[in-house]
């Protein structure tokens, strides 16, 4: 059996702040529409495979079109940046500083480049060269592979930072740091906006049903805080997916208190965007009272994602999903093909009346690791 752990979240539906409000992200939206680079990414269709899986719909936002830089983080870096710069006499003489599993990273250098400033990105152990290259090739970027867990290199960053004189741009905050974080969230709310319109315009109403990946939770907790406001009403059935052996928002949920719970130590996963151990602390509380559900998947099961997704089954279209972008779609295949997993099915209320949208929030960003895994025989 494909490891799968999902517990029901809390639903108190509590915390929803006003940051995350149409109103109060339509500044980020509008900023993005300011760039060249500029198009809503996809929004893939997958109407075959909905017919196979026995739910009405399944739409996954395909967001390794974004910018041209293969993910979607750069729409929080880039809004983040963008703010730093308004206060700034000379903002090509800034040096932006962050830590990254790779993506944040090279949105970071992207945003600084356009500004002809300069990035210092600090990667944790374990991290691709591929990746690391990646953020290298954009303008006058420093990257560094540290020898640290992923939390610690973002407080490693911060306070090389801090000592430097250099601006901090983390997707992650704490008890003095908030406000870059945050516009970082609403960056990324610009994508749920997209998908929404997208989905009205094929006549679905809103989603019954939205699968939500996350490492320290700004993107899920961005877009769930997001699509909570928009759906005021009645928001999605939203389920949180996270790698099985660094479940953060899984375990902070499942311990029944308001506060976050760390994961320390070095697990691996593929899923390296997600190799996070400590929750943003500004949106864990959207997690906590709007998730309806936290899921905890081992790596097979986002094997599983991207090959569903690189090989679709007749004129669905196919979507380039790397290992942090697919374990929701992964996981839904399972719930829906395993009657192993029929109890899950059941909890989460998926049957023939879905309709279910999944954020693909990654592409091929280890493009050998991606080639062995969609081309392999097993998952």
């Amino acid at each position: 059996m494909k490891k799968i752990s999902i517990i029901e979240g809390k639903l108190s539906k509590k915390c929803l702040p006003e940051y995350l409000s149409v109103e109060a992200t339509a500044p980020a939206r509008e900023f993005h529409k300011t760039l060249p680079e500029y198009r809503k990414t996809p929004l893939a269709n997958l109407k075959n495979l909905a017919k196979e899986l026995g739910v009405k719909g399944i739409y996954v936002k395909d967001e390794s079109k974004r910018f041209g830089l293969n993910a979607f983080k750069a729409l929080g870096g880039s809004y983040a940046i963008s703010k730093i710069a308004e206060n700034e006499d000379d903002p090509s003489k800034a040096v932006y500083v962050t830590a990254t599993d790779g993506n944040h990273g090279r949105g970071v250098a992207w945003a600084a480049m356009k500004l002809g400033a300069r990035a210092e990105i600090f990667m944790p152990v374990g991290s691709m060269e591929c990746r690391a290259e990646a953020i290298r090739s954009i303008g006058d970027s420093k990257v560094e592979i540290t020898d640290m867990n992923y939390d610690d290199a973002v407080r490693f960053a911060a306070d090389y930072a801090k000592k430097n004189g250099y601006h901090f741009v983390q997707d992650t905050g704490s008890e003095d740091y908030e406000e870059i974080p945050n516009y970082i969230t609403q960056g990324y709310s610009t994508m749920a906006f997209e998908a929404a319109k997208q989905l009205e315009s094929l006549g679905v109403e809103k989603p019954s049903h939205l699968f939500l990946q996350a490492g320290v939770g700004s993107m899920a907790g961005g877009v769930l805080g997001f699509f909570a406001h928009y759906y005021k009403k009645n928001p999605p059935i939203t389920t949180v997916c996270e790698p099985w052996q660094v479940a953060c928002i899984y375990e902070s949920i499942k311990s029944g208190n308001d506060g976050p719970t760390n994961v320390g130590g070095f697990p691996k996963t593929i899923m390296a965007g997600l190799n996070c151990g400590e929750p943003n602390p500004f949106t864990w509380p959207v997690l906590r009272d709007f998730a309806s559900f936290a899921a905890k998947c081992g790596d097979d099961v986002t094997r599983i994602g991207m090959k569903t997704l690189a090989h679709p089954l007749g004129d669905d279209p196919a979507v380039v999903s790397g290992e942090s972008g697919a374990v929701g779609l992964g996981l839904l295949y399972i719930l829906c093909t395993d009657p192993a997993y029929a109890e899950y099915k059941n909890l989460l209320g998926i049957d023939e009346n879905s309709e279910i949208l999944i954020f693909s929030t990654e592409g091929d960003t280890d493009p050998e690791g991606y080639k062995e895994i969609v081309n392999g025989e097993e998952a």
